[in-house]
Order: structure tokens, then C-alpha cells, then sequence
């Protein structure tokens, strides 16, 4: 291909669109830091804006040519990409094949998509990781986990790719594996001190409601930018998108509604994020109709997900999911892929496959084996990497750090500290440490993004 094959609204709309993937990971730090106690806020912060430098490190290092270089010829079977992109090596001013963009534009969009998928794995660990821990897993956990999952699903040669999975924006590559990763971390780092004991109440909502809206802002980019083009199909995922988070927002509330006499905003926010992650992977292979049923039923099954983990806090399978990044982002991954191998329409998108509701089974085949390989891969690579960083500096900071709170025992700022240099905090320690209710329903606290 020649320089003069490159299209020029292709290429403004995939670095537009590169713009507002990369303001979804601030985004989730609004959403994520509203959800914390205030003592914790600034720690949250950091694991979402250091993702952003240390997965851009890592993508040009060595990431980009794993997840996107034609198979390695040491492997093959399409497992994992070769050497051939190491430091961006060969990835020039011209287009990729198959695509209009200069290369450059590809791998720098998706250098974001790299980027926030670590840090959606923040919501299990929000309040009690040490930041050298952080550090660390992430850094691994891009190389070994993310890099080869994406090889599989998008990658030249990946293998799930081959056999015909579909997953538009990364409902797999993204949320299951982030997701799943995120269940793992949670019981092996154990449960907050004094969960569930104690209320840990969400110190900012309009800090997360502010969150979603960017998010949903930003997923525009993440969905229809994954057309790689301005066209007829980005269209499509943009309007799929946008009634998909509508659906699950109202599901949502309306369910909050019914259980508990009051809709929160908080549930809103909620279920609009996991419209927005259920309709990824069928973004571009759907019609608007099943984008709006998929994105309603998204709100309801992940709904059920945080009720069901509230269920199990007191027992044996108890699981400290902090701000709901399995409920939201693994179960709602896992459940727009499957539906994605029923909704897909070839009439919509020429380059997808008819799904099980217009006769293509096998599609629902191939991406239940890719959301059953994803679960396994992230989930069981996580659960090494965790174990053996605890083994190598430890996961949990000391428990009275944990009672300080992060930012001040291992980042040495506060987020509210007034002029005095006293704390603002929303909660007072005696507020903190009271226990819940046990007279008083648990909401479905929500989660994510």
C-alpha cells in the first residue's frame, strides 16, 4: 500500500476518537474516586492516570508488536504476535493493511484501549493495594495477560479470530478479561478491614456521576472508533452505543425502584456503564433495537451480580469486590459476547456473521468458547502474578496504613486537607467504624465502569 491509499476522514476520525478513549481512563478515576472513602481518593487516582504512563511504556517497548505483529513463527497457531513492531518498529507513516489510517493512528488507538483495561481492575483492589504492588502487576499483567488475549481476538493470525469469534470493541479483550482479573485479585488480597461489617459508604457521588458522563462521552470513541473509519458502520455502533447505556441506566433504576422503593442516581450511572460494556462486542454487527434490549437486560443481569455478591459477603465464598469491576465489567463482558453470537446481523455488517437468532449457532458457539477462554487465561494468569508479587514485596499495605488511608501513608498528600492541614474528611473514624444495619436492606451498591 502507498501513502496515497490513506484517507483523510478515516485518519481524523480514528485520532478524534483515540482523543476520547484516552479521557475514559480520568473518567474512571472520577468514578471510581467519588465511590472511595475520602481518605482513599487520591490512591485511586493514581492507579488510573499511572496506568496511563506505564501501559504507554509498555505498548511501545514491547506490547504493540505482541498484541499486533503477525504470529510468532516460535509459537505459531496464532498465539502470540512476533518481534517484528519492538519499539514501534515498522509501524510508519503508511496505512496498515486492511485499513485507511496510517499505522501510526492503529496502534496509537489502540495503545488506549491498553491503557484503561488494567485500570478497570482497580475497582477490586480500591483501598488496600500497596502501590509498588500496583506497580508491578500492571506491568506484568499487560505483557502476559492483555497482549496475548488481544493477539487471539484481533491480532493477524490470532486463533479466536479464525475461527470467526466477534467481538467488535473488546467485550472480551477488554471487560471479561479486566473483569475476571478483578474477582481474583479480591480474594486473594482478602476484604477490607471491617468489610462487611462496616459501612464503607461512597464519599462523592457527583464526583462519579461527572465520571459516567465522561465515560459515556468517551465510549463513542471506543465503539464507533473501532470501525476504523468514518462510516456507515461507526454510525451504527455510535447510535448501538448510546441507547445501549440509555436502557441499562433506566433497567437499572427501575430496579432499584421496585427492590427498594428509591432509584439512586448512583444506580443510573451504574447501569449505564454496563449497557455501555454489554453492547461492545456487538457495537457494529447489531441493528438499534437489539442494541436497546441488550443494553436493558445488560442493567438487570449485572444488577443481579452485585445482589448476588452482597449475598455471599458473610459466607465461605465471600469476595471483596470494592466497587462492583466484576459485576459491572466481567459479567457484563461475558454476557455481551454471548449476546453478541445471538444479535449479530450480516444484513447490518457484510464483515460480521449471522448470530443464533438468524441461524448462525456457530458464532454463539465461538464466542462462549472465547469468553470461557478469556475467563481462564486472565483469571488464572492473575492469580500466579498475585501470588507471586506477594511472595516477591507483598500485595497489602500494613493495617495501619490501611486505617490512615492510602494517600497519606503512601503518597503523603490528602485530597481535602484544609488550610490547618486537617482532613475533610466526608466520614469521621467513629462514622467510619460503625457498623451497618443489620435491620437495613444492602442496596446494590453499583460499580463501575
Amino acid at each position: 500500500m502507498s501513502d496515497t491509499e490513506i484517507s483523510g476522514a478515516d485518519t481524523v476520525w480514528v485520532l478524534i476518537s483515540t482523543a476520547l478513549v484516552l479521557l475514559m481512563t480520568p473518567a474512571l478515576a472520577l468514578f471510581y474516586g467519588g465511590l472511595v472513602r475520602s481518605k482513599n481518593v487520591l490512591s485511586t487516582f493514581m492507579h488510573c492516570f499511572t496506568a496511563i504512563c506505564l501501559v504507554t511504556l509498555v505498548w511501545v517497548t514491547i506490547g504493540y508488536s505482541l498484541a499486533f505483529a503477525p504470529t510468532s513463527p516460535l509459537l505459531g497457531g496464532g498465539v502470540i504476535g512476533g518481534l517484528d513492531h519492538v519499539l514501534l518498529n515498522g509501524v510508519g507513516l503508511g496505512p496498515r493493511e486492511g485499513t485507511t489510517i496510517p499505522h501510526l493512528a492503529f496502534s496509537a488507538y489502540q495503545l488506549m484501549f491498553a491503557v484503561i483495561t488494567p485500570a478497570l481492575i482497580a475497582g477490586a483492589y480500591a483501598e488496600r493495594l500497596k502501590f509498588s504492588a500496583y506497580v508491578l502487576f500492571t506491568v506484568l499483567w499487560t505483557i502476559v495477560v492483555y497482549a496475548p488475549l488481544c493477539h487471539w481476538v484481533w491480532g493477524p493470525g490470532g486463533w479466536l479470530l479464525a475461527r470467526g469469534a466477534l467481538d467488535f470493541a473488546g467485550g472480551t479483550v477488554v471487560h471479561l478479561s479486566s473483569g475476571a482479573s478483578a474477582i481474583v485479585l479480591a480474594r486473594v488480597l482478602g476484604p477490607r478491614l471491617g468489610w462487611p461489617h462496616r459501612k464503607m459508604l461512597p464519599h462523592d457521588l457527583t464526583m462519579t456521576l461527572l465520571g459516567a458522563g465522561l465515560l459515556w462521552f468517551g465510549w463513542f470513541g471506543f465503539n464507533a472508533g473501532s470501525a476504523l473509519g468514518a462510516n456507515g458502520i461507526a454510525a451504527l455502533a455510535l447510535i448501538n452505543t448510546h441507547v445501549a447505556a440509555a436502557g441499562g441506566g433506566f433497567s437499572w433504576a427501575a430496579l432499584e425502584w421496585w427492590r427498594h422503593r428509591k432509584p439512586s442516581a448512583l444506580g443510573v450511572a451504574s447501569g449505564l456503564v454496563a449497557g455501555l460494556v454489554a453492547i461492545t462486542p456487538a457495537a457494529g454487527f447489531c441493528g438499534p433495537g437489539a442494541a436497546l434490549v441488550l443494553g436493558a437486560l445488560a442493567g438487570g443481569v449485572c444488577f443481579g451480580a452485585v445482589l448476588v455478591k452482597n449475598a455471599l459477603s458473610r459466607g465461605a465464598w465471600a469476595y471483596d469486590d470494592a466497587l462492583d469491576a466484576f459485576g459491572v465489567h466481567g459479567v457484563g463482558g461475558a454476557f455481551g459476547a454471548l449476546a453478541t453470537g445471538v444479535v449479530a446481523s450480516s444484513a447490518w455488517n457484510p464483515a460480521g456473521r449471522d448470530g443464533a437468532m438468524f441461524g448462525g449457532w456457530e458464532v454463539l458457539g465461538e464466542n462462549a468458547l472465547g469468553v470461557l477462554v478469556a475467563a481462564l487465561w486472565s483469571g488464572g494468569l492473575s492469580f500466579v502474578l498475585a501470588k507471586a508479587i506477594d511472595k516477591l514485596i507483598g500485595l497489602r499495605p500494613e493495617a495501619e496504613d490501611e486505617h490512615e488511608g492510602l494517600d497519606l501513608a503512601l503518597h503523603g498528600e490528602e485530597a481535602y486537607a484544609t488550610v490547618g492541614g486537617t482532613t475533610g474528611y466526608a466520614q469521621t473514624p467513629s462514622e467510619e467504624d460503625e457498623p451497618a444495619s443489620e435491620a437495613a436492606p444492602l442496596r446494590a451498591p453499583s460499580g463501575l465502569a
